[in-house]
């Protein structure tokens, strides 16, 4: 059994945001909800935002209870997804997303790496170099010498997985950062053994 870990570092944030309206009436609710969030989209793409990196992901309307069942009024919101490709400009989406006015939400914030596949790669090189190097320490224990590889089986793979974290850290710039994750491998390598 070889292991292989490394660690790395995401190079993508997802920021997920949107806005938020309360009023007396469901529709000018839902309007300004609307409204705010068209303000919004407008400001992320002037911040240089794609607009493949920008996705709806809540679009909403309930009421709001004083005393139930007494409506005290109307809740809208829609939720917005910004991915943000160039974690240089991670401080610039929260504040554009800020700066649309008493609307704006920000819910939280998650990492992620852009190409597993690299990542995985390496944590693999590392678990049969791991594999390779048991096996011949324990065939040299038995006083014999390693062979031919008979079967190969990659097991307990965990690939670099998103990072969630909460809105309220993120008032601090220095807190914005995608710190790093762990990729791992395990992989069974069966030799044959000359002794």
């Amino acid at each position: 059994m070889g292991e292989g870990e490394l660690l790395v570092t995401p190079d993508i944030m997802r920021l997920n945001a949107g806005v938020e309206v309360r009023t007396d009436t469901p529709g000018q609710a839902f309007s300004q909800a609307r409204q705010a969030a068209a303000r919004l989209t407008r400001a992320l793409l002037d911040a240089g935002i794609a607009p493949k990196d920008l996705r709806t992901t809540e679009l909403s309307l309930a009421p709001v209870y004083d005393d139930y069942p007494k409506i005290a009024g109307y809740r809208a919101a829609q939720g917005v997804e910004v991915v943000v490709r160039d974690l240089d400009n991670a401080d610039k989406a929260v504040d554009t997303v800020v700066s649309v006015g008493p609307e704006a939400r920000l819910n939280g914030v998650s990492f992620e790496l852009s190409d597993n596949n690299a990542a995985l790669r390496a944590a693999r090189d590392r678990a049969f170099a791991d594999a390779k190097a048991r096996a011949q320490q324990y065939a040299r224990l038995a006083g014999g010498t390693l062979g031919d590889v008979l079967t190969i089986r990659e097991q307990d793979v965990t690939p670099p997985r998103p990072i969630m974290f909460a809105a309220a850290g993120m008032a601090d710039r220095s807190s914005i950062s995608p710190g790093q994750q762990n990729v791992s491998v395990h992989v069974q390598v069966v030799y044959s053994m000359m002794v």
